[in-house]
């Protein structure tokens, strides 16, 4: 390898001998140092770019190539490399330009160059010059220093401290990693700055050093010009040119990066002309037809420039001037006048009225007069018309400020009537009213008045109407055919005359009848009915804002021949109202009645109450129900589409939380006013309620409480039917009295012995039941008699011997003892033994009990009066209900012991 090399040295050697021969410049000349020329070495508008300098070596045939070594600091550090190519011109000096990423204050920057001749063999270099940094003799210096920096690139800043003092901290917006430049500079880098959004679009830079001093320095941030785009130049008089263009970004007032923009013509000898944001004004150049311009712009981070190309005559941009606005009541005249100097071109002007249209028209005025006349505006109505001209219409102007202007208004009319008639006198008055319709926007103070003029049998009449009055009017005529016109007097003439009819006397009107009408889940009203052929004018649908109420304020609707159909919102009537449309046809006639319409915008069941009749018709098992109602009455809230009749029992003793049954029963005629309820309960209470039905439901409702009579007929049947068997039997067995007397005696014989008489017993039994009576409550409690008629069995006797059998009464006996209430009665003993006796059995006994019994209301300490007091009553019963299976005894006994 080390042979290779020195043959290649020897061989370069020989190579540059014989072209020093043949070329003939010495290899003296050649090789020598390339001098920089220091007066060229200097910085850059922008603090961070160094521009080179040299004198070129012409012993190049066609191009020479320079190597250019940077460093930074004394020690000479390289940082940057690059070989550069200059291009043999005829220039004796070539200037080369390198940015650093380090402001040029803040160290030392070193260039030195050499020369390769014949791109192969290189020159000495030549020697370092410098450029030297920012030199700190007594405080710590901060660069960069008050300069702008460009949005979205990395900066560095740099301390550079007095020799002797070293950095200890840097601060932007929070302390960053320091690095060292050189022996004493220290460094920091920011990436990606940003435009603060403050006020002041700076950054502030904190730098504190060994000795404790701060230092503090403001850089801006910017961003760099922006290329002008559609960039353009008109004129508007052919003396003044005004060229613009557009910008993306606007600078804020308080941005530090100052923008100049300057315009120059290119193909005349101008000078550079100032501009304003975006804008250049300029005077035409004379008798120069093509201009040929560009516009510079820039600031501290740069500049861009933009060319543009026109001809004077086609970028004409008239301006306009209105001169006078002439309204009418449908048209209008406008005139304007085009400024500057455009007498030998060809204008074409616009005018556009809102609302409405563009009109164009051709302005060949010396004097630059236009005028045109709008049509077919509206009446009443406020406009605004703005104008716009060009010239050759290739470039329009910008359109004039808006001039606003009101048409004359235009009044029509909308005329109605409502007849009544008047029997007695056979006529009838007539009521007009009237609308009055503005065709545009409405108003009323144009109008001083109304006249009224009618017209029948040739004879003729007129009334004036005051505009302050109400807008209708009052006329008696005849029965006949009637011609009535109503015209409004205006400040600037009078309307069209409206023009009504009233036909002659119809008494078939009177007899229509109502249809009501199904108020549908939306509220509000649908409107329809049957096309008439006679209705060759269209139709009148009228009613009261009010519904039936009094008084009525008329509306009216006017509908165009063959349209039956009228929708009607909610919003214009009140829901619960009841509204009555009489729909008319209109005829060459006039108008006639065809039909009447009534029904609810929306129906509510909130009716009121009906009036139940009384006394109300029962009997043991049905009820009649009558009541009074108006069910046409038209205060109702609802159409009455029929009744409710409710009941349920009565109970007064009803467990807590058990209700009756409810029952229900519907009458479906509104017109019918009573209802029948049977299979009631006899002698029971009912509650009654009845209530008007609408379409939304049950009303107010009416109640009553009614008592169902008691059913006497079955018990007079329970009563009637054993007394007729009684009577039949007797009746039967009255020829058989004798035989029946005699076997009675021998049933009902007293035991042998026993000599008590049957009107003995009779009379003891009277005086005991008076004596009874006659006692008082607190004297006897209760008493009871009971007497026993047995007879043993065949061929046995009973003696009754046992006291047991005396103090143990029949079973019965108990039982028609008095109750709880009555204390309990103790036995006498019987002092009399009746006679043993031999009596045969026959089955048959018969025992009595007489019994008084008294209920007194018993306090703890004193006696009350007594509530119910119970008469004697007489039993009979079977002796099988007895415990002893037989015996024959009189037994006997009277309690009147007190508590």
């Amino acid at each position: 390898m080390m042979g290779f090399r020195m043959s290649f040295f020897n061989l370069l050697g020989l190579v540059l001998i014989f072209s020093e021969n043949s070329s003939g410049h010495s290899m003296d000349t050649v090789l020598q140092p390339v001098k920089l020329n220091i007066s060229h070495l200097q910085n850059a508008s922008d603090k961070q770019s160094l521009m080179v300098s040299w004198l070129v070596n012409h012993s190049d045939l066609v191009q020479g190539i320079y190597e250019i070594q940077i460093s930074r600091t004394e020690n000479h550090t390289i940082i940057y490399n690059e070989n550069v190519t200059v291009t043999a011109v005829d220039l004796d000096e070539h200037t080369w330009t390198w940015s650093s990423d380090v402001p040029l204050e803040c160290v030392d920057h070193s260039v030195r160059i050499r020369h390769f001749y014949n791109h192969s063999v290189p020159s000495p270099w030549s020697n370092w010059v410098t450029n030297k940094g920012a030199e700190v003799k007594d405080k710590t210096k901060i660069f960069p220093f008050q300069r702008v920096l460009r949005e979205g690139t990395t900066a560095v800043f740099c301390c550079v401290p007095p020799r002797g003092v070293n950095i200890t901290s840097m601060v932007y917006h929070y302390e960053h990693r320091i690095v060292n430049i050189g022996t004493r500079v220290k460094a920091i880098a920011v990436d990606n700055l940003t435009i603060p959004k403050t006020y002041i679009k700076a950054l502030l830079v904190n730098c504190t050093d060994s000795m404790g001093n701060s230092v503090n320095v403001w850089n801006y941030v910017g961003f760099p010009p922006e290329k002008p785009r559609n960039l353009r130049c008109v004129t508007s008089d052919m003396e003044t040119v005004i060229c613009t263009w557009d910008t993306c970004r606007k600078r804020d007032p308080s941005d530090k990066n100052k923008l100049t923009q300057t315009l120059h013509i290119v193909n005349s000898d101008q000078a550079p002309i100032s501009c304003v944001q975006s804008s250049c004004k300029f005077p035409a150049v004379p008798q120069l037809e093509e201009y040929n311009i560009s516009v510079v712009v820039r600031d501290q981070l740069g500049e861009e420039t933009e060319s543009y190309s026109f001809n004077i005559s086609d970028r004409v941009f008239p301006v306009v001037e209105w001169n006078r606005v002439s309204p009418g009541v449908t048209n209008a005249t406008v005139s304007w006048i085009v400024l500057g100097n455009l007498i030998q071109l060809d204008i074409l002007c616009q005018v556009s009225t809102d609302p409405g249209k563009i009109t164009s028209l051709s302005c060949r005025n010396k004097s630059g007069h236009c005028k045109v006349k709008l049509e077919h505006l509206l009446p009443n109505t406020r406009y605004s018309a703005t104008v716009r001209c060009s010239v050759n219409s290739r470039l329009w102007g910008e359109w004039t400020r808006p001039v606003f202007f009101i048409t004359y208004p235009l009044v029509t009319l909308d005329v109605w009537r409502r007849i009544k008639q008047v029997s007695y006198l056979h006529s009838r008055n007539v009521t007009l009213f009237w609308t009055p319709r503005f065709v545009g926007t409405p108003t009323t103070e144009k109008i001083q008045g109304y006249t009224v003029q009618w017209s029948q049998e040739g004879q003729n009449g007129t009334r004036w109407k005051d505009s302050r009055m109400m807008t209708q009017a009052n006329v008696s005529i005849g029965p006949g055919h009637c011609e009535f016109t109503v015209t409004a007097v205006l400040k600037t003439g009078l309307s069209i005359p409206a023009h009504i009819t009233i036909p002659q006397k119809d008494d078939r009107e009177n007899l229509l009848v109502e249809k009501q009408l199904d108020s549908g889940s939306v509220p509000g009203f649908n409107l329809s009915w049957e096309e008439q052929s006679t209705a060759t004018c269209g139709y009148t649908v009228e009613w009261c804002i009010l519904g039936n109420a009094v008084p009525c304020t008329l509306i009216w609707v006017k509908m165009l021949e063959g349209n039956t159909t009228l929708s009607l919102p909610a919003r214009h009537f009140k829901a619960g109202c009841r509204y009555t449309f009489n729909i008319y046809g209109c005829t060459e006639n006039g108008h006639r009645l065809l039909e009447i319409q009534t029904g609810y915008s929306q129906e509510l069941k909130s009716v009121q109450p009906l009036c139940l009749v009384e006394p109300v018709q029962s009997t043991s098992s049905s009820v009649t129900l009558e009541w009074l109602y108006n069910e046409n009455d038209p205060a109702h809230l609802a159409f009455i589409t029929g009744y409710l009749v409710t009941w349920q029992e009565v109970v007064s003793d009803r467990q807590p939380g058990h209700t009756a049954n409810v029952f229900s029963k519907s009458v479906e005629d509104p017109h019918s006013k009573s209802v029948t309820v049977e299979g009631l309960q006899q002698n029971h209470e009912y509650n009654f309620s009845v209530s008007a039905l609408t379409k939304e439901g049950p009303g107010q409702a009416a109640r009553i409480i009614i008592r169902t009579r008691g059913n006497y007929s079955g018990h007079l049947a329970t009563i009637l039917t054993p007394i007729l068997l009684l009577l039949g039997c007797t009746i039967l067995l009255w020829p058989q009295r004798r035989i029946l007397k005699r076997g009675l005696k021998q049933i009902f014989a007293y035991p042998a012995g026993m000599h008590i008489k049957t009107p003995e017993l009779d009379s003891f039994l009277d005086k005991t039941d008076q004596w009874l009576q006659s006692q008082k409550v607190e004297d006897c409690i209760s008493c009871d008699i009971e007497i026993l008629n047995t007879r043993p069995p065949l061929n046995k006797t009973t003696r009754l011997k046992d006291p047991e059998l005396l103090n143990t009464p029949c079973s019965f006996a108990s039982q028609c003892s008095t109750s709880s209430f009555s204390p309990s009665c103790e036995q006498l003993q019987a002092d009399y033994y009746p006679q043993s006796a031999t009596v045969l059995w026959e089955t048959q006994t018969q025992i009595t009990c007489i019994t008084n019994k008294a209920y007194l209301n018993i306090t703890e300490k004193d006696w009350s009066e007594p509530q119910q007091v119970a008469s004697s009553e007489i039993t009979s019963f079977d002796p099988s209900e007895c415990q002893q299976e037989s015996c024959s005894v009189i037994y006997g006994y009277i309690s009147n012991e007190t508590f």
